[in-house]
């Protein structure tokens, strides 16, 4: 049997669950002595066995799930990494290993909208909507956005892209 790489063991033409990825990813992170890897692969499946455990969790464990836990899980990791910038050269380290740790489970993720795609979607929907210039419609715009393009927009970006655009208006 050839060697295709550390996916070789998930059956040929089928599309690996993310979990599969992961166990997969584990076992080459331990091999290869990656311990970040293996330490961020280690919380993201504690993570979903809170999720599991959760009381109300009603469904099945899927990538969705695991969709949902690596984007809560990055979001929460991208506020720290931003806390740990703002310390100066004491927090560097730290936030060079969780800038390491978002990107590597980005793969993960659906691709969100770049910042200039992200402005054009906001002037058009405050366009849309006639609000331009009433800093007190920032909600409905933001709700409007996140309503048809939750998956693909950063709801922090946007919050401050619609906050700057209608108090320049």
């Amino acid at each position: 049997m050839n060697y295709a790489g550390p996916f070789a063991e998930i059956e040929e033409n089928r599309v690996a669950t993310i979990k599969e990825q992961l166990s997969v990813e584990l076992k080459d992170a331990m091999k290869a002595k990656d311990v970040n890897r293996r330490d961020v692969i280690r919380m993201i499946e504690s993570e979903v066995s809170l999720a599991k455990s959760a009381a109300g969790f009603k469904g099945e464990v899927n990538d969705d799930l695991y969709r949902q836990v690596i984007a809560s899980y990055s979001k929460k990791m991208d506020k720290a990494r931003a806390e740990y910038l703002e310390l100066g050269p004491r927090g560097e380290e730290m936030a060079r290993k969780l800038g390491w740790e978002v990107d590597y489970l980005s793969r993960w993720l659906p691709a969100k909208l770049d910042q200039e795609s992200t402005e054009a979607l906001v002037r058009e929907t405050i366009a849309e909507l006639g609000v331009a210039g009433d800093p007190k419609a920032a909600g409905r715009v933001i709700g409007q956005i996140m309503k048809t393009h939750k998956d693909d927009v950063d709801g922090g970006l946007v919050n401050r892209l619609v906050a700057a655009a209608l108090s320049e208006s």
